[in-house]
């Protein structure tokens, strides 16, 4: 079969789909934005297609974004007839979906990931308007969680088209592991409890309020440290934050862990922490099931699709930095618990998201 997808090729999401494909043998192409050069992760066989644009995108300017779409828009209809796909499959509705949508190629696919749902389409009319138009265009969607579901419905999708499918963990890889001490020797912390964030520094994932945090728990726990991965915008200001409230010492910032080096990050951690305000099925946080960590994550919808609070997880309301600590306190000082947590969130990996399962 021939697959044509349009997405970010440097997203480790849309490498693992598409990758899926072409390692199954069928012919696969890509269409992205955005990237310098071949990401490294995708599959050889892959063919992949840089989108030209002629403008800066700002997020703040509609003339701007949509005059690069307009270019946009001539190159995938010449793409898409050129390669005469089976199926043309956009992941993330927002620009993707609506490049596909226009495109007026069939069988078209969306992918829903959950801000492209639940946040952008508000930032402003022009983004409200393309999502609207790839969810009435689309010929099926998949979305990772049941709220989206309901809120593609909203945006004008039709129930019958739409199917909640999780994207997955691959469980072999991300498994429970032995602790690596030469990975925390080479941190800095080794002989010490680790607390670890793998999100994006980003404003939606609110890491700010994991940094505030830290004090709070350096009070009765000294000795614990904090990785911090990832990177995003907001990377200085949390850098800085740190260091004014004095707690740089004991922190981390990684930047962007490879998805190979992922897992022994995660085996090598005590307790996985996420913060964000708002989310679609975070992968992240199955990662982290899926290694069998103990998680303390926002009291969120689609955090509760995945997990019950004092079951597998504990749960704080986003933005309260102190219950946060309080919650990770917890958790470290009780190792039955975070024993408990582990084998719970594994359990539920292996039966609702193995990546090869929902493939």
């Amino acid at each position: 079969m021939r697959l044509c997808f349009i997405a970010d090729a440097e997203s480790i999401h849309t490498q693992k789909w598409a990758n899926y494909f072409a390692q199954s043998g069928h012919e696969v192409h890509l269409i992205s934005r955005f990237f310098k050069g071949r990401p490294e992760h995708l599959d050889n066989r892959m063919c992949v297609h840089q989108l030209v644009r002629i403008l800066p995108v700002s997020q703040s300017s509609s003339i701007s974004i949509l005059a690069s779409i307009t270019f946009w828009i001539l190159q995938v209809r010449y793409l898409t007839r050129s390669i005469k796909p089976d199926i043309l499959h956009a992941h993330f509705i927002g620009v993707p979906g609506y490049l596909g949508a226009i495109s007026g190629f069939h069988l078209f696919v969306l992918s829903a990931w959950g801000s492209d749902v639940l946040t952008i389409p508000k930032r402003n009319w022009v983004f409200g308007f393309m999502t609207e138009h790839a969810v009435r265009e689309a010929d099926w969607i998949i979305c990772v969680w049941p709220m989206l579901k309901d809120k593609l419905i909203e945006l004008g999708a039709k129930a019958e088209k739409i199917e909640v499918t999780p994207i997955g963990v691959g469980t072999q890889k991300f498994s429970p592991g032995a602790r690596s001490e030469a990975l925390l020797r080479g941190l800095g912390m080794s002989g010490s409890p680790v607390v670890i964030s793998t999100r994006n520094l980003g404003p939606v994932y609110d890491v700010r309020t994991r940094v505030k945090a830290i004090p709070l728990i350096l009070q009765e726990l000294p000795q614990d440290k904090f990785i911090i991965a990832g990177d995003g915008e907001q990377r200085s200001h949390l850098e800085n934050l740190a260091t004014t409230i004095g707690v740089s010492g004991s922190v981390r910032f990684t930047g962007w862990i490879p998805s190979d080096e992922l897992p022994k990050y995660l085996a090598s951690s005590d307790v996985y922490v996420s913060t964000s305000l708002s989310d679609g099925t975070s992968i992240s946080l199955l990662e982290a099931l899926a290694c069998g960590l103990a998680p303390v994550v926002t009291d969120i919808p689609a955090n509760r699709t995945w997990v019950n609070d004092e079951e597998t997880v504990l749960l704080f309301f986003p933005g309260d930095d102190e219950t946060l600590a309080a919650r990770i306190i917890r958790l470290l000082k009780d190792r039955d618990i975070r024993i408990r947590f582990g084998r719970s969130g594994r359990d539920i990996i292996m039966r609702k998201a193995d990546f090869k399962k929902e493939m």
